[in-house]
């Protein structure tokens, strides 16, 4: 019989304890400091933002004569006015939070308990467990979050993602896209030329 050998070395790494099957280390997640501040994106979306006389002109408005023809269409608008779409959403959002006082209510207290709790910036303790400002400010949101949604935010946000998705697919599927995109490219082709 010939004899075998067997190499039983190696590393072996001890699982870290605390961590179940499902633990979640935040280390892991990648860094999020490429993203644009919120200034920057009000910035953006008002740059690419396209004529409001443009985006309303009813001359435009016209049925597509094919299917394909309406996919077309409906792609080159989404794209063509997607910052004036942007626009029509938080224009409804704004309505919404508007005509709902508890909602504001719930935001300007849960802005007031976030706006002391970054201006005193210190550790509390709550029942014996220390937390830091930014615990502190993550216990107001998610102290919020039920009162929002007892006060009708669900209701609210549900409503302006329909109205927009309804506004906005009226205005992608009958508006008239060529009659605009080729005006402009004949004026950029004639100064070219």
């Amino acid at each position: 019989m010939a004899q075998t050998n067997v190499n039983m070395g190696g590393h072996m790494q001890v699982p870290q304890e605390g961590g179940g099957r499902f633990s979640f280390d935040l280390n892991s997640l990648p860094k999020l400091q490429n993203l644009p501040s919120p200034l920057e994106l009000i910035q953006l979306v008002r740059s690419a933002m396209r004529p409001w006389s443009v985006f309303f002109n009813v001359h435009n408005f016209k049925t597509a004569v094919s299917m394909p023809r309406l996919t077309s269409r409906v792609k080159r608008n989404l794209s063509y006015f997607q910052s004036n779409y942007i626009f029509v959403f938080v224009v409804l959002m704004i309505y919404c939070l508007i005509t709902s006082p508890l909602i504001l209510l719930v935001l300007a207290g849960a802005a007031l308990l976030c706006h002391r709790v970054r201006s005193r910036n210190v550790n509390i303790t709550v029942m014996g467990t220390q937390m830091t400002p930014r615990q502190q400010l993550i216990a107001v949101n998610l102290g919020a979050t039920p009162l929002l949604f007892l006060v009708g935010a669900g209701a609210l946000l549900f409503w302006t993602l329909g109205a927009s998705f309804f506004v906005i697919a009226f205005h992608a599927i009958f508006y008239n896209i060529d009659a605009i995109v080729t005006e402009e490219n004949e004026g950029f082709l004639a100064e070219v030329v």
